[in-house]
């Protein structure tokens, strides 16, 4: 599916998403109209979805992060989506996944300190619907946070 070219492309991009066409292309040897066909093909493709801005929200003053692994009452017909609309309504909640398994949602949350994570936990997280048994495990510590593929 991908060739060399379009590897080298990715490379690049990973490294720097910033960089304009021309930069890219200058780096990759190509021209711009070549790379741009590329990038074109790629998004249409669905390999490229876009670009992200990574914000570092301890410096903005989150110093709290917090991953919370929920068990959800299964007895409840439609708990699983009532639970997702009201977790995705806390402004908090930075990332919600789900899983097969005992644990059936994570939601991963960041507050500006410990007080401020006690009020989220009280009157946001323990208000959400359908919740059985709810694990929460505070980040001392992040050791490697790539998204990159080895390309």
């Amino acid at each position: 599916m991908l060739d060399d070219l379009d590897r080298r492309l990715l490379r690049l991009l990973q490294a720097d998403p910033a960089q304009g066409v021309p930069e890219l292309a200058e780096a990759a040897g190509l021209t711009p109209a070549r790379v741009t066909r590329r990038l074109d093909r790629l998004r249409e493709g669905g390999i490229l979805q876009g670009s992200q801005i990574v914000i570092d929200w301890a410096v903005l003053g989150y110093t709290v992060d917090v991953s919370l692994r929920i068990t959800l009452d299964k007895t409840v017909p439609r708990a699983f989506d009532e639970f997702l609309a009201a977790a995705r309504a806390v402004p908090e909640v930075i990332e919600i996944q789900t899983f097969l398994g005992r644990v059936d949602v994570r939601l991963s949350l960041i507050a500006r300190d410990l007080a401020d994570y006690q009020r989220i936990y009280r009157e946001d997280v323990l208000t959400l619907p359908h919740i059985a048994d709810i694990e929460a495990l505070m980040t001392v510590a992040s050791v490697k946070a790539d998204v990159r593929l080895p390309l």
